[in-house]
C-alpha cells in the first residue's frame, strides 16, 4: 500500500510537475535555436508572469494590493532561480540540466525537513537514498559523459534557490496574492541586474518571445500559482520527493522535441530516481 494523497492534491502535483519540466524545454529551445538571448529570455519570462498574476488577481478581486515590505527573500530567490537556470541552459540539455536541478532541490528540501524534524519511516529513508544513488550515478565521470562544470554550478544554484522558494511556500495563507507578490518582486531584480549585462549580446526574436511567454505566462505563472497552492497542504520532504519526477518529464519531452540522446547514463538516474519515488511513498 502506499501512502495517501488526496486527489485533489495529486492532480495539482501532476498540472504542476508538467509545467515544470515544460519549463526547461521552451527555454533550450528559444536559446539553442539563437531566437534569444539568456537574459532577454528570463526578462520576459518574469516580466510576461507578472502581468497575468497581476490579471488573474484583478480580475478576482477587482483591487491590486502590493506589499512592499514583505516577500523580497523570496522574490529574490524565483529571480536567482531564473535568471541562473536560463544562463545554464547554454551549454546544458534540458534533460540533463533538469535532472540536475531537482536532485539538488531534493537535497536541500530533506536537509530542512530533516532540520525541522519531520517525520521520516523507514520508505523514505530507503527511497531518498535509493534516489540520490540516481543522482550519484548521474554525475559520476565518465568517458562519453562530458558536462561544463560552470553552467552546472549555475543550475545547482538554480535548484538551492528554487528549494528555498518552494520552502518559503509553506507559510502562504494566499497563493495567488504570494505568487503574484513573489514575481514582482522578481520583476525589480532582473531590471537591476541589467546594470551586468553586455546590451551588445541582447537580441530576440517573435519565436523568443513566444518562447518566453509560454515559459512566464503559462509554465510559470500558473504552474509556480499551482505550486504554492499545495505547498501548505503537503510536508517539505513530500515537496522534495514530488519534485524528482519532473526530469521524468523533461527527459522524455526533450528526447521527442529536442533530439536529445536518451543515454544509458540517464536511463538508469531516471530509473533509480523514479523507484526511490516509489519507495518514498509507499507506507508501514
Amino acid at each position: 500500500m502506499f501512502a495517501k494523497i488526496e486527489f485533489n492534491n495529486l492532480l495539482l502535483a501532476f498540472v504542476s510537475i508538467i509545467f515544470l519540466g515544460l519549463n526547461s524545454i521552451f527555454c533550450k529551445i528559444a536559446l539553442e535555436n539563437n531566437y534569444i538571448d539568456a537574459y532577454s529570455f528570463t526578462f520576459y519570462r518574469i516580466v510576461f508572469a507578472c502581468l497575468t498574476l497581476m490579471l488573474i488577481y484583478l480580475i478576482k478581486h477587482r483591487d491590486l494590493k502590493i506589499e512592499l515590505k514583505k516577500n523580497w527573500l523570496s522574490g529574490f530567490a524565483l529571480f536567482l532561480y531564473a535568471i541562473t537556470f536560463s544562463y545554464s541552459y547554454l551549454s546544458l540539455d534540458a534533460g540533463f540540466g533538469t535532472l540536475l536541478l531537482f536532485a539538488v532541490v531534493q537535497i536541500i528540501m530533506i536537509s530542512v525537513a530533516v532540520f525541522f524534524k519531520e517525520n521520516f519511516n523507514i520508505y523514505k529513508v530507503i527511497g531518498i537514498l535509493v534516489a540520490f544513488s540516481g543522482l550519484i550515478y548521474l554525475l559520476y565521470p565518465k568517458e562519453d559523459f562530458r558536462v561544463d562544470l560552470f553552467y552546472a554550478f549555475l543550475m545547482v544554484l538554480a535548484g538551492i534557490s528554487w528549494a528555498f522558494y518552494s520552502i518559503f511556500g509553506k507559510s502562504s495563507s494566499d497563493a495567488l496574492k504570494n505568487t503574484m507578490d513573489n514575481f514582482i518582486k522578481a520583476t525589480v531584480f532582473v531590471i537591476i541586474f541589467m546594470v551586468f549585462i553586455d546590451f551588445e549580446t541582447i537580441h530576440f526574436s517573435k519565436h523568443g518571445i513566444f518562447y518566453a511567454f509560454l515559459s512566464g505566462s503559462i509554465t510559470s505563472a500558473l504552474g509556480y500559482l499551482i505550486w504554492y497552492l499545495l505547498l501548505p497542504k503537503i510536508e517539505i520532504n513530500t515537496a522534495g520527493i514530488l519534485q524528482l519526477l519532473v526530469p521524468l518529464i523533461s527527459i522524455i519531452l526533450s528526447v521527442m522535441f529536442l533530439d536529445e540522446l536518451f543515454t544509458q547514463t540517464l536511463v538508469v538516474s531516471t530509473i533509480l530516481i523514479c523507484i526511490g519515488v516509489a519507495i518514498s511513498f509507499k507506507k508501514y
